[in-house]
């Protein structure tokens, strides 16, 4: 035992401290986790990945979406959609996820303490309560995983209701009627293309020339046509100078001199590290311009030996998934516990409409590093799965190197995309090559046919293994030469000289 209250001390509830509380837990130790909601979850649970991926499965069901290619266009499960409706499924969604979460940290003696935490020494935090009420806490190891909040530029009049941010977003009184999103990144193309799924006419502003750009440029031609089919205004390469809230509208003003109108703006462009309340200078701490932290990335480990740091504080990638895996990571570490590295390879889920997943490389990356590569690429519209569907969109790409015949990227984008990019995460794990998907049998009918069509696209295009060539026979080789022009050839007997 020793003279700290706790062996690790947890600073948010989100995905990667709840995997670090529940690892430590289960080793045994004295565990606490500090946040400053009374309801457990954070960032993901409450406004973020959790509540966004419900709404867009309530979207396509109500809407009918994925029926329309059956029906037409003017189908709908529920005509009149209201905000209520989106509402309703996203609280018994959230219900449940906390609920979950509570019994995880009863079942595994992990204390929680609702809160504001900050450190006023090397191992002491002080918490203060919503109702006033301040107390300290000591820690052997700390584990920050404050997450993100949204960035709020001073030129937006937000209003919390016609203008608003990401967090703000779903607390919307009703659907607009028009939208503007400003910001092309992962949580600006979800919701812009969630709503567009609403019929709701849709402007998704993004002053670079390009977007998502660790995406495989094939996959985003595809998706940009599909979205702008759907009914995106896709308006990239010009920079906002105005944002005005018009009472009854927005109006926005572009460098380039145009100007869009909306009933509602979401301002979805970046998110800042959400660590000005910890006072990490008690701790000689020190953030980038975003407020994220640095750490050692094999340990979650950050300067200061004894305070580690896990998910969106981080940065890069700042997604759920690979935030679970950091805290049940930096937890063992922390805790001196040998554990399994992370895997090198992991997929990327981008929940728009049409969804989109990839893990590996892109086909950029193949040409920027001179690897020789070939591809296989298979359309949903040529499974048979796809046609029950009703899929008219689609697709699923594989780059090979044609040296080892590895794999060394999968992209997809359509439906089930993000569910479908775990084989190929197992197959590039696992070193496989272009013949695992030569040679196995995948269920039929399956959208995951698509990886047997891509695979044999590309290895009809691969050169042959030595063990595949067709080699002739001893046999053929010893037989006797033809008459006529070879037997003109042959060599005279003495008989004949």
């Amino acid at each position: 035992m020793t003279d700290f209250n706790y062996d690790l001390i947890i600073i948010g509830s989100g995905p990667s401290g709840r995997t670090a509380a529940i690892q430590a837990g289960k080793l045994h130790r004295r565990v606490l986790v500090i946040d400053r909601k009374d309801r457990l979850g954070g960032v993901s649970v409450h406004t973020g990945t959790v509540p966004s991926k419900t709404l867009r499965e309530t979207v396509l069901n109500l809407s009918g979406w994925r029926e329309r290619s059956f029906y037409g266009r003017a189908y709908r499960v529920k005509d009149q959609i209201q905000a209520e409706d989106l509402k309703a499924r996203l609280h018994m969604t959230l219900d449940h996820e906390v609920d979950v979460l509570e019994h995880q940290f009863n079942r595994n003696h992990v204390e929680v303490l609702p809160g504001l935490a900050r450190f006023v020494g090397p191992n002491e935090v002080e918490v203060a309560t919503e109702a006033g009420d301040t107390t300290r806490v000591t820690g052997e190891k700390f584990l920050i995983a404050t997450g993100t909040r949204t960035y709020r530029p001073e030129y937006v009049p937000f209003n919390g209701k016609t203008v608003v941010d990401g967090d703000e977003f779903l607390e919307m009184e009703e659907i607009p009627r028009s939208l503007v999103v400003v910001g092309a990144g992962v949580i600006g193309v979800e919701y812009a293309t969630m709503f567009s799924a609403l019929d709701v006419r849709v402007t998704l502003i993004e002053p670079r020339d390009t977007f998502l750009d660790f995406i495989d440029s094939t996959l985003i031609q595809d998706f940009t046509h599909q979205i702008r089919e759907n009914g995106v205004d896709l308006r990239l390469g010009s920079a906002i100078t105005k944002i005005e809230d018009e009472g009854s509208h927005i109006e926005v003003s572009l460098e380039n001199g145009r100007h869009v109108r909306g009933d509602m703006l979401l301002f979805a462009a970046g998110r800042m590290g959400n660590t000005e309340a910890l006072n990490l200078e008690a701790v000689g701490l020190e953030t980038d311009h975003r407020g994220r932290l640095s750490v050692d990335r094999k340990s979650y480990q950050t300067p200061v030996p004894h305070i580690y740091a896990t998910g969106d504080v981080i940065g890069h990638p700042s997604l759920a998934s690979t935030s679970l895996q950091q805290g049940r990571v930096a937890a063992c570490h922390a805790l001196e516990t040998p554990t399994l590295p992370e895997s090198p390879w992991f997929p990327y889920g981008i929940y728009s409409v049409p969804e989109m997943s990839t893990c590996g490389m892109s086909e950029e990356e193949l040409q920027e590093r001179g690897i020789p590569y070939e591809i296989g690429i298979a359309r949903f519209r040529e499974t048979s799965r796809g046609h029950i569907m009703g899929l008219e969109h689609g697709m699923l790409k594989m780059l090979f190197s044609l040296k080892t015949r590895r794999v060394l990227g999968v992209q997809i984008v359509g439906e089930g995309a993000t569910e479908l990019i775990h084989i190929a995460q197992a197959v590039l794990n696992l070193k496989g090559t272009v013949d695992y998907f030569v040679q196995n049998t995948f269920n039929y009918p399956t959208l995951a046919e698509a990886y047997k069509i891509a695979g044999l696209d590309a290895f009809n295009r691969m050169p042959i293994p030595d063990e595949f060539k067709v080699k002739k026979s001893d046999a053929e080789n010893s037989k006797p030469a033809a008459k006529g022009k070879s037997a003109a050839k042959a060599k005279p007997t003495k008989a004949a000289e």
